[in-house]
């Protein structure tokens, strides 16, 4: 019993972040390098904080009311659960379209698959895993193989691109430039929209919850931010080495140019398998916690939720075949994420002092200031960065 939780926690924990880390997380990290040098690694840090104090908000107050978040927007205001769940299934289906192309995008660096092949094989992939009659343990299985794959081969390629490691250091304290969009799509691509509920939902399924689980669920939280930001950071790096030489890093298809020229066509095969394994999880996550946001709503939907996932998938599919997915949409779809998270959050916050939904389990007072004030920061950039839209 002791391993299965482990490895539910371990397994909950990589769903989370390899769900952030897909073909969007990839690119954004490549594009705001580009544009902010050095002073990213400021961006980096930022957002790592703000992402701790929201996935152990979220995740806590999951675990201790033993409810998915839809359930406890309902219970702290009748419908809001409704209205969330709407925006969350928006920006995951958005977001998988991106998963889907980035898969195509992985197989064909990887076996020069033509994209959309590539795109429906790595759906049936995905789909498979749902049709395993464990899906829950094949998920977790799955999440912690490609989680592994994906750091190997990120820290590889930041070695051999030879990044100015001092240079980074310094301007991720002393910025040269700061950055509100870049601030506000990391965060939203890391811990915005359905992402952050990813781990937390899972930790449910696998009926990890309680007061008396909080030191594990807080443990499960950090671990999948730690991961995520592992996988960041050494992209960063690898970026900042290419760069620094004056290298030209294709806006087309950013990461890829970086392995590339960082270890040649090597390089551009490993692309090919970060950028798979990345989207293939990323694929599964946003299915799975995009309909564990609807499966409390019937019992219909919860008896067929793994065929509902599959379903999911498919449409996905259909809208990339149908429509291709440019690499500003992962852009936009990250920010768009970071903007519903001030709800989201806030939501959370109001339902950790209302007995009815948590017991008398008391927030503590610090963790709660830290997500008022994530809460306040992200609204702020968020409308500083819509008004300089119009």
């Amino acid at each position: 019993m002791k391993n299965k939780t482990t490895s539910a926690l371990i397994g909950a924990a990589l769903l989370m972040a390899t769900s952030a880390v897909g073909p969007g997380f990839l690119t954004q990290t490549t594009v705001f390098t580009k544009s902010l040098g050095a002073s990213f690694g400021f961006v980096i840090l930022i957002s790592i904080l703000i992402d701790i104090g929201v996935q152990l908000n979220i995740w806590r107050i999951i675990a201790v009311s033993k409810k998915r978040a839809q359930d406890i927007a309902n219970s702290v205001f009748p419908g809001l659960g409704a209205f969330i769940s709407l925006l969350i299934i928006i920006g995951g289906l958005a977001f998988n379209i991106g998963n889907v192309g980035g898969a195509g995008l992985g197989l064909e660096a990887l076996f020069g698959i033509e994209v959309k092949i590539g795109a429906i094989l790595s759906s049936l992939l995905a789909i498979g895993v749902f049709a395993n009659r464990q899906a829950g343990k094949a998920m977790d299985i799955f999440a912690q193989i490609m989680g592994f794959i994906m750091i190997i081969a990120i820290i590889y390629i930041s070695m051999v691109s030879n990044p100015p490691v001092a240079e980074a250091a310094l301007r991720t304290v002393a910025p040269l430039k700061i950055d509100f969009m870049a601030i506000i799509t990391l965060v939203g691509g890391t811990v915005g929209g359905y992402i952050t509920f990813a781990g937390g939902h899972r930790l449910i399924d696998a009926g990890i919850s309680g007061k008396e689980a909080l030191p594990q669920v807080s443990s499960s939280a950090v671990m999948g931010i730690s991961a995520a930001s592992l996988v960041r950071v050494f992209l960063f790096l690898a970026s900042l080495g290419v760069i620094s030489q004056g290298l030209f890093i294709d806006d087309g298809n950013p990461t890829s140019s970086v392995f590339k020229l960082s270890a040649g066509n090597f390089g551009y095969r490993l692309f090919g398998l970060v950028m798979f394994a990345a989207s293939v999880t990323s694929v599964i996550g946003s299915a799975y916690t995009s309909v564990s946001f609807i499966k409390s709503f019937s019992p219909t939907i919860a008896k067929n939720e793994n065929w509902i996932i599959m379903a999911f998938i498919v449409v996905s599919t259909i809208f990339f075949v149908a429509v291709g997915q440019p690499v500003n949409l992962l852009i936009i779809a990250g920010a768009l994420n970071g903007f519903i998270l001030p709800i989201s959050l806030s939501v959370m916050l109001i339902a950790a002092y209302k007995p009815s939904i948590v017991g008398t389990y008391q927030q503590p007072l610090l963790l709660t200031m830290v997500g008022l004030v994530i809460v306040l920061l992200m609204t702020f950039m968020s409308i500083k960065v819509f008004a300089n839209m119009f």
